[in-house]
């Protein structure tokens, strides 16, 4: 690498960038393209390629790919696993330092990011400048993918000239210069890496932060390996609450249902029994950062944080096991009063009650005799009346 030019340095390390940004490199190869990079550094700083009282107008086509150096050197430096790894983040928050005020120097900077960045730190400002530094990076990857395809087919477009007929007489050849799309293509991929810069940078500092409280936290304590063993020791904790509650089963009496998360991850890590009796029995459940809690929760914040992730459903307001012993309540009331009902209908006093009143048997006799004295005269009364005796009118004349 001692012998190389710089272009060829640059190029070694930059194809070491993509490949680690597309997919997983091993740490060897990482640390070769953080050693080219670096050369790469030293050398354009003997070289002076840029000067300070320069603006991006100045600098030369061919040159202004060496301005991704630093950006390029800090994105290697954080992949790079070791396991003290803060200073690799002050280190590579250092490289972006660098690149973002070059660039600023060089007048490369967005003036809105600049302005937002000048108004203040709320956080509607914060998110007013990351909506337009998403909007500028989706229109920096969608103008260097149209390049892309441009010089594609061009070059397609020469290869079949090439195998055309031969060239007529008087025409000339006319030679495409790149020069101005190869600049367009380098500003923007700046203005990209500008755009990436400014959210690594952020996402670093939020990760620093959060290792040197860990770390704070370790040297207070005196435990060195503290999220390791924590995790550890629930894992351990659960797998043998599990394992003793399958032995237990067999001769216990099963306990009730516990349906609060809170209370099952107090059980789970052993600050709480499963036989005690817990009032937020049906209060919802909470998801996602409330179980990073080692604890109860203090304050507002970490409420209100611990319920971020929430389902989008109605969560039920009883366990299987409570449901199925009401249904079995309502199922022997039913029985019972099935039973009640069929016991009245096969009772003596429920027929006696259901029979109709009719008239009795000496009743029934006497009725029978006046019919038949009220039929016979009624024979007797035809026998002396014949049918048309007394219409006078239909007699014919004699």
């Amino acid at each position: 690498m001692e012998d190389l030019p710089l272009p060829s340095i640059f190029e070694q390390g930059r194809k070491i960038h993509n490949a680690a940004t597309e997919s997983a490199l091993d740490q060897d190869a990482v640390r070769k393209g953080c050693e080219a990079l670096r050369k790469c550094e030293d050398m354009i700083g003997k070289l002076g390629l840029f000067s300070a009282n320069e603006t991006k107008e100045d600098i030369s086509t061919g040159n202004l790919k060496y301005i991704l150096v630093p950006f390029y050197l800090a994105e290697l430096t954080e992949k790079i696993v070791q396991d003290d790894r803060i200073p690799l983040l002050r280190a590579s928050q250092a490289k972006l330092k660098e690149f973002i005020s070059f660039c600023e120097t060089m007048e490369l900077v967005p003036q809105e990011e600049l302005q937002t960045f000048t108004e203040g730190n709320s956080l509607a400002d914060r998110r007013a400048r990351k909506i337009a530094r998403f909007k500028r990076q989706k229109a920096a990857e969608s103008k260097l993918h149209e390049i892309k395809e441009r010089k594609e087919r061009r070059g397609r477009s020469s290869k079949a000239s090439a195998l055309s007929a031969p060239i007529e007489a008087g025409e000339e050849d006319v030679l495409d210069d790149d020069g101005e799309e190869e600049r367009e293509a380098w500003l923007t991929t700046i203005n990209l890496a500008i755009c990436k810069a400014f959210d690594l940078l952020e996402m670093l500092k939020k990760e620093e932060e959060m290792l040197s409280s860990i770390k704070e936290k370790e040297e207070k304590d005196g435990n060195k390996n503290f999220s390791r063993e924590i995790l550890d020791d629930r894992m351990k904790r659960a797998e043998a609450w599990h394992r003793d509650g399958v032995v237990r089963a067999r001769y216990t009496k099963p306990s009730p249902p516990i349906t609060c998360a809170t209370f099952a991850q107090d059980v789970l890590e052993g600050r709480a029994n499963v036989s005690q009796a817990h009032e937020h029995k049906h209060q919802p459940m909470i998801f996602g950062p409330a179980s990073l809690v080692n604890g109860p929760l203090t304050s507002e914040r970490e409420r209100l944080a611990a319920q971020v992730f929430q389902p989008g459903f109605r969560l039920p307001t009883m366990s299987i096991e409570e449901a199925g012993l009401r249904e079995m309540e309502m199922m022997n009331k039913w029985q019972e009063r099935t039973a009640k009902y069929i016991e009245e209908a096969n009772s003596a006093w429920h027929k006696d009650n259901t029979r109709k009143p009719g008239p009795s048997v000496e009743d029934e006799d006497e009725d029978d005799d006046a019919a038949q004295e009220k039929a016979r005269a009624w024979d007797d009364w035809k026998d002396d009346n014949p049918r048309g005796a007394g219409n006078k009118k239909l007699t014919p004349c004699g």
